[in-house]
């Protein structure tokens, strides 16, 4: 019996060592694969499962190197890869893990994650401009990603030419007739040509013309032109027959002119004050032949209008003025022959307007306000009964307001600039060539040099990036008075004023408003009846 049972307990041993009866040893996996590799996925679109195959021994669990792009997961278990992506990635490499007690087994899967489809939402346009002048196409483009740019020339692309606008060099007569457009692409290899626009090289003119743009969809005069962050200009309100509601956008890399949100309150000699946050106050003004104390604010980004709080006295032919502050101090005006001595701030913060602890020396209406670089704020002529020659400085620190020097003119519906020496021109507003500067620095006016043309009123004034300033249309002196379309430049190197190109047609109370692209938008007014078009001088 001890020989059997030692005999037996051999048997079994030996057993045990051909693994008979027992379980099978471990075998490490192999050939891991995907059956999507590489995957392209689309953001907000959930995938099919992207299942794993294999050989070899079982795999217990799964891991990725690096983390999947956001939206994906790997089921530990299973290895399959599912959700749904939520941020668009380029072409990576990920690199997934099987793993048993025996051995693991790798696979390298590509992945690339595409945003949404490009699209050019505003297409280049066709230009025109004289010999010697630049042009400037642009395009207007949404996609994933930062976006990449190249522009042709007639089908042949242009060196450097990689922005979202290109400006030519300045153009010759064999320049006409030649064709621009730009591809659009993005980094997950999508791309998009524009439309071809034409470029026509006029062979007369030069520096100092003005030549016809696009046409606002509704005629106007006495209305407002703000020249917003974005480039494009907001016209807002004026008359033709009535107080009007509408406003529109003008665009200057197409020269056209878009209706976008209306006034709740029609209106006409009222402000448009651009404030810091890019949103534009519209104050007051005549509406329904009386003044009105509603206030508004336009939001670019929505291109709506929302009524904000109404100011204590309707005024129209009043002035506002952006302080360092924020706020905006509104000045004086009249409703109807009500003149008022009054002034207020309004607080973007709080949407409220509070009246001054301090009025205005004198109660005038159709004034200037223009801040200077020390912060105050010079108010300078206008009209009550009759044409008002003194001004005064408005303090935002002390909240007061003290006399300075007078215009040497009585002024009304005159036009005063901001110059780069900081010093102010004051135009026209009589019936008088003379022309005066104001220095802050002497708290004085002296006088400059002549205008050519007697502006009694209605002109319009802006200063262009090469410091002149462009004095245009307005009604003469004579009798009748004329309606006038000369223009006319001032340069403070030489304080002389000089002719410069003549309006295509006569204007009084438009707008004229200096262009981020150099040039100068002249839109509206009355002429021969109220005028909905516009022109641009180059």
């Amino acid at each position: 019996m001890r020989v059997f049972g030692r005999g037996l307990t051999m048997l079994l041993v030996t057993l045990a060592l051909l693994g008979l009866g027992c379980k099978d040893v471990a075998v490490a996996p192999a050939g891991l694969s995907y059956s999507a590799n590489p995957a392209v996925y689309t953001v907000g679109t959930a995938i099919a499962t992207n299942s794993p195959t294999h050989s070899g021994g079982t795999i217990d669990s799964y891991s990725v190197s690096p983390t999947l792009p956001a939206g994906l997961s790997l089921d530990a278990k299973s290895g399959a890869i599912t959700g749904t992506p939520t941020t668009a990635t380029v072409a990576a490499s990920y690199t997934v893990t099987g793993t048993n007690s025996a051995g693991s087994t790798t696979v390298s899967l590509t992945i690339t994650v595409s945003g949404t489809a490009i699209a050019i939402t505003v297409q280049p346009a066709n230009q025109s401009v004289v010999v010697g002048l630049t042009a400037t196409f642009s395009v207007t483009a949404t996609g994933t990603g930062t976006l990449g740019y190249q522009w042709s020339k007639s089908g042949t692309a242009i060196t450097g030419a990689t922005s979202a606008s290109y400006t030519t060099p300045a153009v010759v007569s064999a320049d006409s007739g030649s064709t621009f457009s730009v591809l659009v692409s993005d980094a997950f290899g999508g791309s998009l040509a524009s439309a071809s626009a034409t470029l026509t090289v006029l062979a007369t003119g030069g520096p100092g013309t003005f030549l016809a743009t696009g046409s606002m969809a509704s005629p106007r005069s006495s209305h407002t032109a703000t020249l917003l962050p974005n480039g494009q200009v907001l016209v807002v309100g004026g008359y033709s027959g009535s107080s009007l509601n509408s406003a529109e956008l003008y665009d200057p890399a197409t020269e056209t002119f878009t209706p976008t949100g209306s006034l709740a309150t029609p209106r006409e000699f009222h402000s448009a004050t651009l404030l810091a946050n890019g949103q534009v106050l519209v104050i007051g003004g005549t509406s329904l032949n009386a003044a009105t104390a509603s206030a508004e604010l336009y939001d670019p980004a929505t291109g709506v209008f929302t009524a904000t709080g109404s100011l204590s006295t309707a005024r129209s032919d009043h002035s506002a003025t952006l302080l360092a502050s924020g706020k905006v101090l509104v000045v004086a005006g009249r409703n109807l022959s009500n003149y008022t001595q009054t002034a207020e701030l309004y607080d973007p913060a709080t949407g409220t307007f509070t009246t001054t602890a301090h009025a205005p020396l004198v109660a005038r209406a159709t004034h200037t306000a223009t801040p200077l670089g020390n912060g105050q704020v010079l108010i300078a002529g206008g009209f009550r009964t009759a044409n008002i020659a003194s001004a005064e400085l408005y303090d935002p620190v002390a909240g007061t307001f003290t006399a300075t020097g007078s215009m040497s003119v009585p002024r009304a519906y005159h036009t005063a600039t901001l110059l780069g020496s900081g010093k102010v021109l004051m135009v026209g507003g009589a019936a008088t060539l003379i022309t005066e500067l104001y220095d802050p620095s002497a708290g004085t006016f002296v006088a400059t040099g002549s205008l050519v043309t007697a502006r009694a009123q209605y002109h319009g004034a802006a200063l262009l990036p090469s410091g002149k300033v462009l004095i245009a249309g307005g009604i003469g002196v004579g009798a009748p008075p004329p309606l006038l379309a000369s223009a006319e430049l001032y340069d403070p190197a030489t304080g002389t004023f000089t002719v410069t190109g003549t309006m295509t047609t006569v204007r009084e109370t438009h707008t004229v408003t200096a262009l981020a692209n150099g040039k100068a938008l002249v839109a509206g007014g009355s002429g021969p009846g109220y005028l909905d078009s516009a022109e641009l001088y180059y």
